[in-house]
């Protein structure tokens, strides 16, 4: 193995993590960087590779909004945890579960007495000049006095060693999620040594979390409900809210999942309103009322804060604790430990001056060169900027602005970030990155819990010197090293459960996330019915001097289905590329395609993450085709793996799927989604003047996936009547008409058993109408043409009833399962 410090520098002014000033291996790494030695680069490479495939394989991701290929970026791990002793652990602990009571304690003040205002301890502009500074929430006691369920504090290690508070995370935390992943995957990798090296469980920090909630969750009575409320799939953290609701057994909901009816939340269920009664929300403040807030928010819940104030639910954080995270407030907040606690900070805040105060915007304009200047609000569009950066003239322009308007600015001083190493598997050796830490506490009822470990976030390159995970950033997992805290490993919930808690369907599953589900259903089919059609129209194209009539009659019916643009848009070859890719055309497969990969983003709780992973490759297989150098042999092959990934989705379905209400809705979207293509095609083709040209027939056939089952049960050619049979009436060909209605009925049936749903008798008489369809008709010679175009033409009516049928039922379905109103409403309204 080659020598992994070989060049590994050490950087002047900075700390190192794993080297001391002597350039020897801390003591504390020894044992792991022991086994780095003893490990050959193929072995670590095999580690590596571990890590990269397990965060494929559990849709580990993190948006980058920056980035145009930003949405559903993997989620950057090192090989390399980053090692805290546990008696320097301690301290830490010790630092932010003081600093976690006092910010709780100041938010108390603030929206209560205001003495700290009022004796000066905190300027009023900083405070009251927030837009995270609701009015509205002026008085408002939380359950127990607790306003910060869940904490974070950004640190930095200064080059001395000690650690250094940069940012205070109040409103609503995120990583905490991502640091218990990178803990499952990263111990996987190196299961021996972290056995040896007794790293502190993190599951008891969960636990905590999860029994303060329903401590103080005003449940009168009642098992309490708790909801993880989420902004939805384009939060750079969706994935962490996925995974933190699945941890915690919590439903994930969005904002049109809950109402306020009576001052009280309610989850939109299928089966009806559920009291909800907390709410652990990854939204920002101002978002969350609608009604009392933020006017234009469409992500929160309208009358929330007044279901708040009545004391009716939990909301953790509490409303309006986001303007804590104001870079101007850890410059007062010694003198205010002082005043509250009676004591000293033991973790200071890196040194930093509200420049809203006369004495320190001199001392700032002063030093600019030698400080980061940021803005004291969020709402302001300003940069952070590092005067040491800036000419001459832009450090005068900077100065000028400072002084026009003092108190929206605070000056800082530059952190010096620690170096961590990180693997390098191409050069095969250790290279340092500039690394921050986030450390998280949650409310118990002794204090504040600190988390044994956190999210260890590494920069992207060897000379960066801002961490940031929208800048492209990695993660490590953390390892408090020592002796270990009780609670098992891996996580599990300790509630005790018997027969009386046994539960045969999730009782909280929410109406968007049904509704979604069916949509799921009903696009995963209308991608596989158009790539099918399309397939057939493309091959027969290419071969178009052998079977003209094949291909004139399927896109006769591509143009009246609304699969393929009219003769009006231009030539036949830009009209099936516009088919198949088009952007303009709503309904191109590709647009279809976009729309199933939306709903899945929506239910992506409920699908394994190796089909959401295929779901993301279709999607971008795509987009990278190109509809102007695109042949049609690419097209042709991208199709067969459409329908190869689609079936194999379908097959997930069946297969794995939970019999639960959720799949129930997503099996009747593809029922009704099949039952209306069939039938739109089926009395489409039976009115044109190819129903008994055999090409034509061949097709019908593979537009019904019946082709194979054709060719075994005949041995000839396609004719009319088999074809009609096998594709109007088999009951057992799940591509049939009689089948699609027959599993639409018991569908509707069992869901009627449950919900009390009145039979659908129009769809049962055409159900019987159909069983009972005579074909004799189509082959007895006592009858003319005329006569057998009448049969045709009785039969293609029959299904566009059928068709309208199940319209009509979809319509109703929605009105009763997804929309919640009134009864008295709902009857008006149909």
């Amino acid at each position: 193995m080659p020598d992994l410090l070989a060049d590994y520098p050490l950087t002047a002014g900075a700390y190192h993590e794993l080297l001391d000033a002597q350039g020897q291996v801390r003591p504390h790494w020894r044992r792991l960087f022991e086994r780095l030695q003893r490990s050959s680069p193929a072995q670590l490479a095999q580690r590596q590779a571990l890590l990269a495939r397990q965060i494929q394989e559990n849709g580990v991701t993190y948006n980058v909004y920056a980035e145009p290929d930003g949405a559903d970026r993997p989620w950057e791990l090192d090989l390399l945890p980053n090692l805290i002793p546990a008696e320097e652990w301690q301290q830490i602990a010790a630092g932010v579960a003081q600093r976690a009571g006092l910010l709780n304690a100041v938010l108390a003040d603030i929206y209560g007495p205001q003495q700290l205002l009022a004796d000066g301890l905190l300027p009023a502009e900083l405070v009251f000049g927030h837009n995270n500074y609701l009015w509205p929430c002026l008085g408002v006691q939380p359950p127990g006095g607790t306003y910060l369920h869940l904490y974070a504090v950004d640190l930095a290690r200064a080059p001395d060693g000690r650690w250094w508070v940069t940012a205070d995370r109040t409103q609503a935390p995120s990583g905490a999620g991502y640091a218990l992943e990178n803990r499952q995957i990263v111990s996987r990798a190196f299961p021996d040594l972290y056995r040896d090296l007794r790293v502190q469980y993190l599951a008891g920090f969960f636990r905590t979390l999860q029994d303060t909630l329903a401590r103080q969750a005003p449940a009168e009575g009642e098992t309490p409900l708790v909801v993880l409320l989420t902004s939805g799939r384009f939060n750079e953290s969706y994935f962490e809210h996925l995974y933190l609701a699945r941890q915690l057994g919590y439903p994930l909901v969005e904002g049109s999942d809950l109402t306020v009816r009576e001052a009280k939340v309610y989850l939109k269920t299928l089966a009806g309103l559920r009291r909800v009664h907390a709410v652990l929300r990854r939204l920002d403040d101002d978002f969350c009322d609608p009604l009392e807030l933020r006017t234009d928010s469409a992500l929160g819940v309208p009358g929330l804060l007044e279901a708040v104030r009545q004391g009716h639910v939990l909301v953790a954080n509490a409303l309006g604790s986001g303007v804590l995270e104001s870079p101007g407030l850890p410059g007062f907040l010694p003198a205010i430990a002082e005043k509250l606690l009676g004591e000293e900070l033991l973790l200071p805040s890196i040194a930093s001056w509200w420049c809203g105060e006369p004495p320190v915007l001199d001392k700032a304009l002063d030093k600019l060169d030698e400080l980061l200047v940021r803005a004291s609000f969020p709402s302001q569009s300003f940069a952070p900027v590092f005067g040491r950066d800036l000419d001459e003239t832009q450090r005068a322009e900077l100065a000028e602005r400072l002084k026009a308007r003092p108190y929206a600015y605070v000056a800082q001083a530059l952190a010096q970030l620690s170096q961590a190493p990180v693997w390098q598997p191409e050069e095969g050796t250790l290279a340092p990155r500039a690394i921050g830490m986030r450390v998280f506490a949650v409310a118990s009822a002794d204090g504040y819990r600190v988390m044994p470990g956190g999210l260890t976030r590494v920069a992207v390159d060897a000379d960066a010197e801002v961490v940031s995970m929208q800048r492209g950033g990695a993660s490590k997992d953390t390892w408090v090293l020592g002796e270990r805290s009780t609670g098992g490993e891996p996580w599990q919930w300790l509630r005790p459960l018997g027969v009386a808690d046994l539960v045969r369907s999730d009782p909280y599953l929410p109406s968007r996330v049904v509704e979604n589900l069916y949509w799921f259903g009903r696009y995963s089919e209308r991608c596989e019915d158009g790539a099918r059609l399309l397939r057939i129209m493309l091959a027969r194209y290419v071969d178009d001097d052998d079977d003209p009539q094949a291909l004139q009659t399927a896109l006769g019916l591509a143009e009246s289905l609304g699969v393929l643009p009219d003769a009006d848009s231009g030539e036949l070859h830009q009209r099936l590329l516009e088919a198949v890719l088009g952007a303009e055309w709503p309904d191109s497969l590709r647009a279809n395609l976009q729309r199933l990969q939306w709903v899945a983003g929506s239910v992506r709780g409920k699908l394994s993450p190796a089909n959401w992973q295929a779901l993301l490759e279709l999607q971008r297989e795509a987009q990278n085709l190109d509809a102007e150098q695109a042949d049609f042999g690419e097209l042709l092959d991208f199709l067969n793996r459409v329908l190869m990934s689609l079936a194999a989705l379908s097959g997930f379905a069946l297969d794995d799927m939970t019999r639960d209400d959720g799949w129930r809705f997503l099996m009747i979207g593809r029922c009704i989604e099949r039952l209306q293509f069939l039938c739109d095609s089926l009395a489409n083709f039976l009115r044109s003047s190819a129903a008994h040209d055999q090409s034509s027939l061949e097709w019908l056939l593979e537009l019904g996936n019946s082709s194979i089952t054709y060719r075994t049960r005949y041995l000839a050619s396609a004719q009319l009547i088999p074809v009609l049979d096998l594709l109007l009436q088999d009951e057992q060909n799940p591509h049939s008409v009689l089948f699609q209605v027959r599993v639409l009925l018991r569908s509707l049936e069992r869901l009627g058993e449950r919900y009390e749903l009145p039979a659908e008798r129009r769809l049962e008489q055409l159900e019987g109408q159909l069983a009972r369809l005579s074909l004799s008709s189509l082959e007895n010679p006592l009858f003319g043409s005329a006569s057998v175009t009448d049969a045709l033409e009785g039969m293609a009516s029959l299904l566009e009833n059928i068709s309208l049928s199940s319209a009509d039922i979809s319509d109703r379905m929605a009105l009763r399962f997804f929309v919640h109103v009134d009864p008295s409403q709902r009857t008006q309204s149909s």
